[in-house]
């Protein structure tokens, strides 16, 4: 039944690889569980990989069985999405140790502090905000992060810097 499925939905029949997807949902959420051991990202990852499967399906090629090309398609998204989130991370971590900062990490566990400061982040003007992501989230340098804007070097470090006075007043810091 599978190779029939295979081949209709690399064709391009949707309702071939809905049925594809409905028969081998449960067993790429099993495995993203399994090497996630969390059930949020377990269902991010899922996701994830019923849009790659969408992607690649034209590109499976028979040579190994149709479960374990999927079972590898979803190793490589769990490995995908767990780089994701150490980078996550690793910027907030960066952005937290701001000496800007230092008085609001005192007070706060790391995981509450983060979801407190992105919040915060998410509350600022646009081009603040922006700035803010592609820096310190996205780790690009201001240079990289002007051409996504669209603007000058200078301009991301103006943003940065003012939205650094206005997180400190959002998140209870004396006023710069």
């Amino acid at each position: 039944m599978d190779a029939t499925l295979i081949e209709s939905a690399q064709k391009g029949d949707r309702q071939a690889f809905s049925a594809l997807l409905e028969q081998h949902y449960d067993f790429v959420h099993a495995v993203a569980w399994r090497w996630s051991g969390n059930r949020a990202d377990a269902e991010d990852i899922t996701q994830d990989v019923c849009v790659k499967l969408g992607q690649a399906i034209r590109s499976f090629r028979g040579t190994s069985r149709f479960r374990t090309w999927l079972y590898t398609l979803t190793l490589n998204a769990v490995r995908d999405h767990q780089r994701k989130a150490s980078r996550e991370r690793r910027n907030a971590g960066q952005f937290i140790a701001d000496p800007a900062f230092a008085a609001v990490a005192a007070a706060n566990d790391n995981t509450a502090q983060a979801d407190a400061l992105w919040a915060a982040v998410r509350s600022l003007p646009e081009k603040q905000c922006d700035a803010v992501l592609l820096v310190y989230a996205e780790g690009l340098n201001h240079a990289a992060a002007a051409d996504v804007m669209g603007c000058s070097e200078g301009t991301v470090s103006f943003h940065v810097h003012e939205a650094r006075k206005r997180l400190k007043i959002l998140l209870g810091r004396e006023t710069v």
